[in-house]
């Protein structure tokens, strides 16, 4: 299993950037089509990413303004990752007045360790645009679609 991490200096505060991860329609703004969240430990992970892949799981732990981490996996047959079967952790750094975003996903199958970079690199930086005021635009996935 690989462990692959993500890093950018997004130009908003830890209180933005964790909203944007943690409040449904806020969490629409740059991933998701349909989101469901219930942020503290136990609660409901699940975003339909691009209209079409629903991504499930269950949030493990929840630091305000600091860490998000929850199980995920996708909702879908003969998927190397089930529901629930990894684990992705976001941590908030603040650097003046901009916040270092770190995302880890750990529990990844080799196979779809590109993949998931791809996806995790083109969600970063809609993450960034919704964070500063700016429209990301429908969800339409990595591959525009």
């Amino acid at each position: 299993m690989a462990e692959l991490v993500r890093e950018t200096v997004v130009d908003a505060s830890p209180e933005t950037i964790f909203e944007l991860l943690t409040v449904p329609e806020k969490h629409r703004q740059w991933q998701g089509t349909e989101v469901e969240l219930d942020p503290r430990p136990g609660g409901v992970y699940r975003v339909v990413v691009a209209g079409l892949y629903p991504a499930v799981g269950e949030f493990v732990e929840v630091v305000p303004n600091e860490k998000v981490a929850f199980t995920f996996g996708w909702d879908a047959e003969d998927n190397p990752i089930g529901p629930g079967s990894t684990r992705v952790e976001y941590t908030l750094h603040p650097e003046g007045d901009k916040t270092r975003v770190r995302i880890t996903h750990s529990g990844l199958p080799d196979e779809v360790v590109e993949p998931h970079a791809q996806g995790w690199d083109h969600y970063l930086g809609r993450l960034a645009v919704a964070a500063t005021g700016g429209d990301a635009g429908a969800d339409v996935g990595p591959g525009g679609g």
